[in-house]
């Protein structure tokens, strides 16, 4: 446990402050969700804080320890670092502040002068935090940090999360007509954009996440692409533990082919969420063409599976000694 300590001391300060922060606004939000009834389009209103939250502690923590293992450019790395903590404390405060108020953090086009200046902070905050991320992302295409697998697991994940994130500048309203809509006060506003596609704001939503029933939503393969590097690195945990019974699992380039599979299987599911949003269809009404597309990345998958552990539990051929190569000839 101390070692574990010493190691985390290690990562990137400003970054974990940020996730301490962020951990700070989770309990805040739990608090509220349980004693603040205040609602927006059916939702209370601490519900956004809370997942955003929660998203950053994960990401933010992930990232302070990915800079910690730069072995070049550790300056520059340090500053993107930086960057996306401050950015992330701006953005994410801006929709806890929002939330505070009864209102609406995205899409919000109303007049009122903090809204509109805390848009425009908000939207150059959200160009911030994926340009900080595609540069690490970039950075660690150029070094090692760790064995093969570890560096594929690394390498993919981080460019699934860039492809997430690049969702979020659809979602801040490129997307979007006019909306009008009620705050928690029963105030009109108006919503410059939308997060669901062929679904107006407010219909039904799942439990927790509030993803629409009935139509798409982009929020779902955002979240996809963001945690698919923590997807991975749990990928390579388990492959770690299980090789320690497994003995064909323990041979480097093994683990690297496995951690290949499971990133081209999290890609698929990616992927086809993200074609299931466009469409405008919902996650738990998939029609055959969706089911397909996730059936074939499926079956892909499945037999690359096969053939890896196929090929790493083969039995490996020793060379025969010359001398006992004589003495079975008899000679």
């Amino acid at each position: 446990m101390r070692t574990a300590l010493e190691a985390v001391k290690s990562w990137h300060r400003p970054l974990m402050l940020m996730v301490l922060a962020m951990a700070g606004l989770v309990l805040t939000s739990g608090v509220g969700l349980a004693v603040d009834h205040r609602e927006i389009l059916n939702e209370s209103v601490w519900l956004k804080p809370s997942t955003f939250g929660i998203s950053f502690v994960l990401y933010g923590a992930t990232l302070a320890w990915l800079l910690s293992k730069l072995r070049k450019a550790k300056r520059f790395g340090w500053w993107t670092g930086t960057v996306f903590a401050v950015t992330g404390i701006v953005d994410v405060g801006f929709i806890a502040v929002q939330a505070a108020r009864g209102t609406f953090s995205h899409f919000n086009a109303n007049l009122d002068t903090f809204n509109q200046v805390g848009q425009q902070v908000f939207m150059s905050g959200v160009l911030g935090l994926f340009g900080a991320s595609l540069v690490v992302a970039i950075m660690l295409l150029f070094q090692r940090v760790g064995d093969a697998s570890l560096n594929r697991a690394i390498r993919v994940g981080l460019g699934l999360a860039v492809a997430g994130m690049a969702l979020a500048f659809y979602l801040v309203g490129a997307n979007g007509q006019r909306t009008e809509v009620k705050d928690a006060y029963g105030h009109d506003v108006t919503l410059a954009g939308s997060h669901g596609i062929g679904v107006e704001a407010g219909g039904p939503g799942m439990p927790l996440t509030h993803w629409s029933t009935v139509g798409g939503d982009l929020r779902i393969p955002h979240f996809v692409g963001l945690h698919a590097i923590h997807f991975l690195l749990l990928v390579l945990l388990a492959l770690h533990f299980l090789g320690r019974r497994m003995t064909w699992l323990q041979p480097e380039r093994v683990r690297a082919r496995l951690v290949g599979v499971a990133a081209f299987a999290y890609a698929g599911v990616m992927t086809t969420v993200a074609v299931q949003a466009f469409r405008g269809q919902s996650l738990i009404h998939p029609d055959g063409q969706t089911l397909g597309m996730f059936g074939g990345f499926l079956a892909i998958s499945l037999v690359a599976l096969a053939a890896v552990v196929a090929a790493a539990r083969r039995p490996v051929r020793q060379p025969v000694e010359p001398v006992k190569a004589f003495e079975k000839l008899g000679v």
